[in-house]
């Protein structure tokens, strides 16, 4: 079995493995090495071929006996293959991913103005990808002629890349650029694809704006490189496959809806039948607080305990994969919507009212359950992608999201 991998200084967890597992047969393991490690790992290692990431894209090129004319163009490899003389070969899959990104959007480029934000190793492959294809590029870094100081002089920007970290997870709810300083923008690309939504693709979605992120992209490369790997030709289908699949096991299930309405229970049916890890922002609330939900409300009132629960939204809303119940007034907030939705599928389980039940529950034993619902239903719609009837059996309700996920 051939054995591949993916080298870089500090991978944290990656999702290349999972990728390459569905593309061929061959291993693929993570490769950390420190620069003092490197010479020896790329000349006496024992493996076939590798995906490269920071901080060695450029520092592996000395390495190589032969250049594919894309890395020689760019000055940067992230796939390398061991011949069988033993000499490195180097190419740029990122170029292919990125195209493949473009492609997938629909996209025309000729003649469109296009803002590369950063200036690193991904955006010299991203700036060379859409002149390649007849953009007007213009690279914005944080110093230089265009900056982010002096963004103005570039109001008539039709595209937007980001090819910072800026917005990745664990850093979320951050973007580098205000979008309504761009009111002729038709599609921003972000190439972070943790969280699936940053903050500069919630604000395009907000605006209308087409925004794509960079988990085609990672995948699209993967299958360029595995070609690499095993020099043989691999479906573009197979691209949508596996995005397809990662999306699906990358994404929150969030319930919402009424107090009362089963989303703790739901959510435990939900995580025992898919074997997800299962979270309830209520909890969360109490431990930051460090007392009950009811307490809360008698020190601090409502405003005091909303502030808690966004706390603990925003915690939650980081993670991927996971399933979420939360408290049923978290749709009062706004704020709370692109921390619910940044990596998630809303659901909205809905209960008749009268089976709702009130006790330990402060807002609902006030007597007025159904001006409740009425205020609500509308705020529950919103930040809704999907409604799901919770009046029968738990695995009856389970089944309707379960088939969404599938």
């Amino acid at each position: 079995m051939l054995r591949c991998g993916l080298l870089g200084r500090k991978l944290g967890h990656s999702y290349s493995p999972a990728i390459h597992a569905q593309l061929s047969d061959y291993s693929y393991e993570l490769f950390e090495k420190e620069p003092e490690e490197l010479e020896d790992f790329l000349t006496r290692g024992q493996w076939h071929g590798i995906n490269v990431t920071i901080p060695y894209k450029k520092a592996v090129v000395p390495y190589c006996h032969a250049l594919s004319p894309t890395a020689q163009a760019l000055g940067s490899v992230n796939t390398l293959v061991r011949r069988a003389d033993g000499t490195l070969y180097g190419d740029n899959t990122d170029y292919d991913g990125f195209a493949a990104l473009v492609h997938r959007s629909g996209m025309e480029m000729r003649g469109c103005k296009a803002l590369v934000l950063g200036s690193g190793g991904a955006s010299v492959t991203v700036c060379a990808v859409l002149r390649a294809m007849g953009a007007e590029v213009t690279v914005i870094s944080r110093s230089g002629e265009d900056n982010y100081d002096n963004l103005a002089r570039h109001a008539d920007a039709q595209i937007i890349v980001n090819t910072t970290p800026v917005g990745m997870y664990p850093h979320n709810g951050v973007s580098p650029v205000d979008l309504s300083l761009f009111p002729r923008c038709r599609a921003v690309f972000d190439l972070i694809y943790n969280p699936a939504r940053t903050a500069l693709m919630l604000q395009a979605e907000a605006l209308g704006i087409p925004a794509f992120g960079g988990l085609h992209m990672l995948v699209a490369q993967a299958k360029r490189a595995a070609e690499r790997f095993t020099d043989a030709a691999i479906s573009d289908d197979v691209i949508d496959t596996i995005r397809t699949s990662l999306e699906r096991k990358m994404q929150n299930i969030v319930l919402i809806g009424m107090p009362g309405c089963g989303k703790s229970s739901v959510a435990a049916a939900l995580g025992k039948a898919l074997g997800r890890e299962v979270y309830d922002s209520d909890t969360l609330v109490e431990e930051l607080a460090g007392t009950s939900i009811p307490d809360i409300f008698a020190q601090q009132g409502e405003d005091g305990f909303r502030a808690l629960e966004t706390e603990a939204i925003a915690q939650l809303g980081k993670r991927s994969g996971i399933i979420l119940a939360t408290g049923g007034g978290c749709v009062t907030r706004q704020e709370n919507y692109p921390l619910l939705h940044q990596n998630g599928v809303l659901f909205w389980l809905q209960r008749d009212i009268a089976c709702l039940p009130t006790d330990g529950r402060p807002l609902s034993q006030s007597g007025k359950l159904r001006s409740m619902y009425e205020r609500r239903a509308p705020l529950y719609a919103r930040f809704a992608d999907h409604c799901v009837d919770n009046n029968g059996t738990l695995e009856e309700t389970a089944t309707q999201i379960k088939e969404v996920m599938a």
